[in-house]
C-alpha cells in the first residue's frame, strides 16, 4: 500500500526547517572554535583525538606528552556542561586579597608629604612621618605610594634629559683630508696620551709622538696631561724630531685644545683631530706606545716619579731611534732609515702603515 502526503501534522514544514537549524547550530560551534585561545584549541584537539582513538586516557597522555592527571581535568571540565568555555584558562587571581591597613589620614599625608618633595623615596618620607607621630613602616609607604600612583592620585613629574654634549667646533684643529699622505719623514707625527699606573697611588702620564714614515718616537712623562703641558711636549718634538714637522695628528683628548691648539696654529702647523672612538685612524702611535710598555716599563727597575723617570725615558728613546731594529723598516733603526732616505736610498715608501 502507498501513502501519498504527510502522516504526522506539519511534518513538511519541519522537513524544511530543520537543515537550517542544524547548520546555523554547527557554523555557530565553528564560530565558537574560531575565537578560542591557542591553548584552549590544543585542549580541543585532545580531546577529539582522545575521543577518536578508543577513549583511553593513558593511551592520549603518551601521545600528547601530558599527564593522565591533566587529560582527566580536561574531559571533567569540557564534559561537565562547560564545553568550548571550559577549556579556557581559569582566572589565576587570588580568591583572598590583602586589603590596604592604612587609614585615609595616613595615605593623605603621604600623598602631601610626596607632592612637596617628588624626588624622595618611602625611606626618607617614613622618617618625616615619624617625626609627625605617625608609626608605619617603610614598606606600607612603598605599598601607599603605589597605590597612589594606580589610581592617578599622584603624577610624578616628568624627567627632564639631559641634553647631550655638542661637540663645539674645533677654532684651528680639522679632519685630516682623504687626500693627504704621508710620504716622507716628518709628513705627519701622530700624538697620544696614556695612563700609568704602576703601582697603588701613583698616576703619570706619558706622551708618545711618532713619525708615520720613519718611526722617530720622542717621548715624555708628566705627572698631568692638561693643554699646557701638551703645548710643552710639542716643543719638545719640534726640538727632537730630526726633520721637519709638517703637520700633527691627535685623538679628540682635551689635552690637545686650548693652549696646544693655539700653540700649533702659531707655528703654522696644521693640527688633524680624529673623529670620536677611532683610535685605529691613530694606529702608528698606539703600536707605540705599546712597545714602550712592554720593552721599557715592564722590563726596567725604574724610579716611579717624574725626576726620576725622564732620565732612563730618554736613554730609552735614544735606544728606540737609534739602536732598536724595526721589522717595517726593513730592520734598520729610524735613524738609519732617516739617513738612507736623505742619501737618495730610502726605499719603499711608507705611507700610514703601523709596524
Amino acid at each position: 500500500m502507498q501513502v501519498y502526503g504527510s502522516i504526522i501534522p506539519g511534518a513538511a514544514t519541519l522537513a524544511h526547517l530543520l537543515p537550517g537549524q542544524v547548520a546555523a547550530a554547527q557554523k555557530a560551534a565553528a564560530d565558537k572554535e574560531v575565537r578560542l585561545s591557542r591553548t584552549a584549541k590544543h585542549r580541543l584537539k585532545v580531546i577529539r583525538w582522545h575521543q577518536e582513538h578508543g577513549g583511553n586516557v593513558s593511551r592520549t597522555a603518551a601521545h600528547f606528552s601530558h599527564s593522565r592527571v591533566t587529560i582527566r581535568a580536561w574531559l571533567k571540565r569540557y564534559k561537565g556542561g562547560a564545553g568550548l568555555a571550559g577549556l579556557e584558562d581559569k582566572s589565576h587571581r587570588p580568591q583572598h586579597c590583602r586589603q590596604s591597613t592604612w587609614s585615609a589620614e595616613v595615605e593623605q599625608r603621604v600623598l602631601k608629604l610626596r607632592e612637596q618633595y617628588p624626588r624622595w623615596g618611602k625611606d626618607k618620607l617614613v622618617v618625616l612621618l615619624h617625626r609627625e607621630g605617625i608609626a608605619v613602616s617603610t614598606s606600607m609607604v612603598g605599598r601607599i605610594l603605589g597605590h597612589l600612583k594606580a589610581t592617578r592620585q599622584l603624577v610624578e613629574p616628568l624627567l627632564e634629559r639631559r641634553k647631550s654634549k655638542k661637540h663645539l667646533p674645533r677654532p684651528y684643529a680639522i679632519r685630516k683630508p682623504k687626500s693627504y699622505l704621508a710620504k716622507e719623514p716628518g709628513d705627519l707625527v701622530e700624538v697620544d696620551t696614556v695612563d700609568l699606573r704602576p703601582v697603588p697611588g701613583v698616576i703619570l702620564k706619558h706622551f708618545t709622538a711618532r713619525d708615520v714614515v720613519s718611526r722617530w718616537d720622542v717621548l715624555g712623562v708628566y705627572t698631568r696631561a692638561t693643554a699646557s703641558i701638551a703645548a710643552q711636549f710639542l716643543d719638545a718634538i719640534l726640538e727632537r724630531t730630526p726633520n721637519a714637522v709638517k703637520a700633527i695628528q691627535v685623538d679628540g683628548g682635551s689635552e690637545y685644545k686650548a693652549e696646544f691648539e693655539a700653540a700649533c696654529q702659531e707655528k703654522g702647523l696644521p693640527l688633524y683631530v680624529l673623529p670620536p672612538r677611532s683610535p685605529k685612524l691613530n694606529g702608528c702611535v698606539e703600536r707605540g706606545n705599546r712597545t714602550h710598555r712592554e720593552e721599557f716599563y715592564e722590563v726596567y727597575d725604574l724610579d716611579w716619579t717624574v725626576t726620576g723617570l725622564r732620565p732612563d725615558l730618554l736613554d730609552w728613546e735614544t735606544v728606540y731611534n737609534t739602536i732598536r731594529p724595526h721589522r717595517s723598516l726593513g730592520y734598520l733603526t729610524p735613524q738609519e732609515y732617516i739617513t738612507q732616505w736623505r742619501s737618495g736610498r730610502a726605499g719603499k715608501e711608507v705611507v700610514d702603515s703601523i709596524p
